[in-house]
């Protein structure tokens, strides 16, 4: 398994993350704490969990369960030192955590302790914001972002509350980089600049959705990620099992995201399945898996730092590491940037 650096923290990470959002809905504990040995032992030396996770559906009564099975694996096998973890703090407009409170100072404290007790370690490797408080283009918010209601100072003077906060953490030790989620270039440039003026710890990473039917991190944050250092960590990379194609021709296999989540956070549209299909056809052409030539093509980029993946059986997580063994050709690379331009941005 390649690895690559976390932004200039000194830590790596492997090229494939292991994402945790089902664990504790569709994935068992025993079956997640499977896929946690397995996927150690596969050369993954990184798992990402969030305090709202598990989801499908998100709910107060699971909130925090993703984090207590991992926990639950710490005090099991003692293996906590092995791996790189990374979780986030939930904010804005999510109602099941803190009744959707913003990210400030007065939050990150407590919900960093809510987080080390039950994931029971005393330390956080990779501690994200799951959100940015003054809102996001994420999640289909694209077509209808508009900033001009943002306030410049107050979204600087929280930047800098905030940093001064997880400053005292990385003092304590609790934890031991700070991470973006669902931010922008201009987000992500005001932080580092904070930073850079000393006010906290510098950005090691952004977790963004990104995959062939998702790649709006492909201009102005491609271009932050490679001279800031700043490495992206992809979500969804198989669009959120849409690039596996068992979903073509209306397809809905029972126990599937689909079958829970029918519209997919947005990604269910009469677009996506033409997109589908060209890529498909791609690896079809070429004698690819789809699964494989997704995660490989994520592996390409110049950006990426590692790219996550999760599975709610564990066939679909030993299926998914043997992507690392593929090495595209220029030929399937080409064919890939054809069909994005005749399907760009399908959901």
């Amino acid at each position: 398994m390649k690895m690559n650096p976390l932004g200039r923290t000194g830590m790596m990470v492997s090229e494939l993350c292991l994402g945790t959002m089902t664990f504790g809905t569709q994935t068992p504990e025993a079956e997640a704490h499977a896929q946690i040995d397995y996927a150690l032992a596969a050369g993954v030396n990184f798992v990402d969990t969030a305090e709202m996770y598990p989801v499908n559906p998100v709910s107060k009564e699971t909130i925090g369960r993703s984090e207590e099975i991992l926990g639950s694996w710490h005090e099991k096998t003692g293996r906590r030192a092995e791996y790189i973890l990374a979780t986030k703090h939930s904010g804005e407009g999510l109602a099941a955590v803190r009744d959707g409170e913003a990210i400030t100072s007065k939050t990150i404290a407590s919900t960093i302790e809510g987080s080390l007790k039950r994931l029971k370690t005393d330390y956080i490797d990779l501690y994200q914001f799951h959100w940015p408080n003054r809102g996001s283009y994420m999640f289909r918010k694209n077509w209808s972002f508009d900033p001009s209601s943002q306030n410049r100072e107050e979204t600087l003077d929280n930047m800098r509350d905030c940093l001064e906060a997880l400053q005292a953490q990385v003092d304590r030790g609790t934890i031991r980089a700070f991470g973006l989620s669902n931010e922008s270039a201009w987000g992500t440039a005001q932080w580092l600049r904070l930073a850079e003026e000393g006010v906290g710890p510098r950005v090691a990473s952004i977790q963004n959705e990104y995959s062939l039917l998702c790649r709006m991190y492909d201009t102005d944050l491609a271009e932050l990620s490679v001279n800031e250092d700043v490495g992206l960590l992809a979500f969804s990379p198989l669009g959120t099992g849409l690039l596996t194609g068992k979903y073509q021709q209306g397809a809905v296999p029972e126990g599937s995201r689909k079958s829970l989540v029918p519209e997919l956070g947005g990604r269910h549209s009469p677009r996506v399945y033409g997109a589908v299909d060209a890529y498909l056809e791609i690896a079809r052409r070429h004698g690819l898996d789809p699964v494989h030539m997704a995660l490989a093509w994520c592996r390409t980029r110049p950006f990426m730092a590692s790219a996550i993946f999760g599975a709610t059986r564990q066939d679909q997580l030993e299926h998914a590491l043997k992507s690392v063994a593929l090495e595209l050709s220029q030929d399937v690379l080409e064919e890939i940037d054809q069909a994005h331009r005749a399907h760009p941005m399908p959901y």
